[in-house]
């Protein structure tokens, strides 16, 4: 039987549920979920492999940003856009129970320019009655020329292997781009750095926490099969030190214990974590 291949690229807006759906196709937590807006912000490749078929999936950041010029964003789209480039086909997620027509309508009108086939995902589907989107898919259809449709959720695992077998009819014989027991185009340094960016995520509020850099110092493989990882938290400004500490260190306490439970987690070794808070210079960083 002849290799057959298919890049697909994830797209739409933040806490659409991009990254829950890309973990539950590759059956391993690779790419970072939390409610706050861009999670992702570099693009990840979740590889899934069915029988002779590699499907490729690259997790984007959210779509919220595809009109905003503003130069904090640039990094942002550009992984967008490179995510669809390289895909032959895009998924369009959507939160099943929270969107809005004519943002969705927009965003699809700039899609379509790029003539790539759209499949479009509503996900959450256990938190809604489908039958309440239906007149919805009515409207997109009249608007736009969207070649299908699914409801899954990608939380509950419903409907993912009916999507799974369609993307599979759409691959293309070509050789595989990854070995058959790759999963993700990332390395354990890169999983481990976005871990505890999870955790500052997590425990950090309002715009503190998209102004600390991960940066991995040390990843090592112990004697006795254990990891030891030192990564610095990089802040622009010392008055966050305190912030981040919290009373008595609790703060960064937490932030440390969640990211080496996530991390543990991951890679199924037990995890030696160490941060240390550091000041950079934001101009050569």
């Amino acid at each position: 039987m002849k290799k057959k291949i298919l890049k697909v690229s994830i797209i739409g807006k933040t806490n659409a549920g991009k990254s829950t759906l890309l973990n539950v196709f590759v059956g391993e937590t690779i790419s970072i979920i939390n409610k706050k807006i861009n999670t992702t912000l570099d693009s990840i490749i979740g590889v899934k492999n069915i029988d002779y078929i590699q499907l490729i999936f690259i997790d984007t950041p959210g779509i919220n940003f595809l009109k905003n010029n503003s130069i904090s964003q640039k990094k942002i789209k550009s992984s967008l856009w490179q995510g669809i480039d390289q895909s032959n086909i895009i998924l369009y997620v959507i939160d099943s129970k929270s969107f809005d027509l004519n943002y969705l309508l927009n965003h699809l009108n700039i899609l379509m320019t790029i003539r790539k086939k759209i499949i479009i995902v509503f996900n959450k589907i256990d938190l809604i009655n489908k039958k309440t989107l239906l007149p919805f898919v009515n409207k997109i259809n009249s608007h736009t020329k969207i070649d299908s449709f699914f409801f899954v959720s990608a939380k509950k695992n419903i409907g993912i292997n009916k999507l799974l077998n369609s993307l599979k009819n759409l691959s293309i014989n070509s050789e595989w781009m990854y070995k058959h027991n790759e999963i993700t185009n990332k390395d354990e340094i890169f999983i481990s750095n976005e871990c505890t960016r999870n955790a500052i995520l997590k425990y950090l509020h309002k715009e503190l926490p998209y102004n600390i850099k991960v940066k991995n110092i040390d990843f090592k493989y112990l004697k006795n099969g254990d990891i030891k990882i030192k990564q610095q938290l990089l802040i622009e400004d010392l008055r966050y030190k305190k912030i981040i500490l919290g009373k008595k260190g609790e703060k960064i306490k937490s932030i440390r214990e969640s990211s080496q439970i996530q991390i543990k987690k991951i890679l199924e070794k037990k995890i030696h974590l160490y941060l240390e808070i550091m000041k950079f210079n934001a101009k050569k960083s």
